[in-house]
């Protein structure tokens, strides 16, 4: 029987998550820095690296061939996702870009993408413990 661990959804849900929590935590750096001259609004398209992974047949997870082999749980989440400035936006005089409306709009938009997965997530896991409580 395959394990938990080895569920392609699970992996990629999780890696979305983690995806979703590190934008999360951006957009706070973002708002965090709105008075800050010369800051450049950052983003993280986790997404289209997510997809890339998926179209190429890479497998998400990773087996250990060797003890001083890492794994992708050993990697940070900033590692496997490129974060870049925002594109588009005006400078202020400052050269600060950042837009608290923008800001607050991508912060309710990750939110509400966090907590659908979270319970798609939460769903699947009801159904492999409803079908492992009937063997």
């Amino acid at each position: 029987m395959k394990s938990l661990t080895n569920d392609s959804a699970l992996t990629v849900a999780q890696r979305a998550l983690n995806g979703l929590s590190y934008r999360k935590d951006l957009i706070s750096q973002n708002i965090a820095n709105i008075d800050t001259p010369g800051y450049l609004a950052k983003e993280v398209n986790f997404e289209e690296t997510l997809k890339r992974v998926m179209d190429d047949g890479t497998n998400l997870v990773q087996n250990r061939t060797r003890p001083g082999h890492m794994s992708m749980d050993d990697k940070s989440t900033s590692d496997f996702y490129a974060v870049q400035n925002r594109p588009g936006g005006s400078l202020r005089n400052d050269g600060n870009d950042v837009d608290m409306d923008q800001e607050l709009i991508e912060m309710t938009e990750t939110e509400l993408k966090y907590q659908t997965l979270t319970s798609v997530v939460s769903k699947k896991l009801a159904l492999l413990k409803s079908i492992a409580s009937e063997r």
